[in-house]
């Protein structure tokens, strides 16, 4: 029987676990999730503002529990599924935002950040990926969201200039396409996000640089504000988008038009 409207975003009993989940977007997607009835599990690497949040999302009554990990040390990842599965029985969602960057021109990158930054927002991806899409793999259901950037799509010759980043999230944008391929036909569905300049404590430190030029010159002509993450976070999570993977979708007010 067809769902209505109501039903096809419902996502109660379910479980998702987002990492980076303490502050910023990662905050207000986990928010979105809970708010459309999903149980939380929140990572973060630091524990006071992971503490916080938790404690402010349980006063909303969201169902949350936290754990502190850094996401590039796989027996940190594995820890964290391990609480999930115990706690909750399973994990039907994964939002995979945790991230690092360091700005740098090419010739003058650290290898060590270079290495931090792939560490973090790659490798650390798969590793969440893998070992949730193993519980995934036992019911044969699941949805991974993987938080990419437009800075994996498009560049500019007025910087910022962060190489470990763009080649993380353009590396994101393609580990997602295989993992919805080698995934599709055993239920579980893998997409990206790509934000554009949203305020946060990572982008903050460069929006100055853009938003004049924001303001001038996108279809949209501002930063995105806060809560326009949440309709794209829900719809990925839930049976609305239940026949579609492998896609990156742009929330960037027109940015990469």
């Amino acid at each position: 029987m067809t769902k209505n409207v109501k039903e096809l975003f419902d996502l109660s009993g379910r479980t998702a676990i987002v990492t980076g989940g303490s502050r910023g977007i990662g905050k207000e997607m986990a928010e979105a999730l809970a708010e459309a009835g999903a149980n939380l599990m929140l990572c973060a690497r630091r524990a006071e503002w992971l503490e916080e949040t938790v404690n402010e999302f349980r006063e909303k009554g969201f169902a949350v529990e936290g754990v502190v990990a850094d996401v590039s040390q796989q027996e940190q990842v594995e820890a964290v599924v391990t609480a999930t599965v115990t706690r909750y029985g399973g994990v039907d969602i994964l939002i995979n935002n945790a991230g690092v960057s360091w700005g740098a021109m090419p010739e003058e990158m650290p290898l060590d950040k270079w290495k931090k930054v792939l560490d973090v927002n790659l490798t650390g991806c798969f590793l969440m990926a893998q070992a949730v899409g193993r519980e995934m793999l036992k019911k044969n259901s699941g949805s991974i969201i993987n938080i990419a950037s437009i800075s994996g799509i498009t560049s500019s010759a007025n910087g910022p200039f962060y190489a470990g980043y763009v080649a993380s999230k353009a590396g994101l944008i393609g580990l997602t396409r295989e993992l919805a391929a080698s995934w599709g036909r055993r239920g579980i569905r893998v997409n990206a996000i790509a934000p554009g300049f949203f305020h946060s404590r990572l982008a903050d430190s460069v929006i100055d640089i853009y938003e004049r030029s924001i303001q001038e010159n996108n279809v949209i002509p501002r930063i995105g504000d806060e809560g326009e993450l949440k309709g794209v976070t829900v719809f990925l999570a839930s049976d609305a988008s239940s026949y579609i993977t492998g896609q990156t979708i742009a929330v960037d007010g027109g940015m990469t038009v």
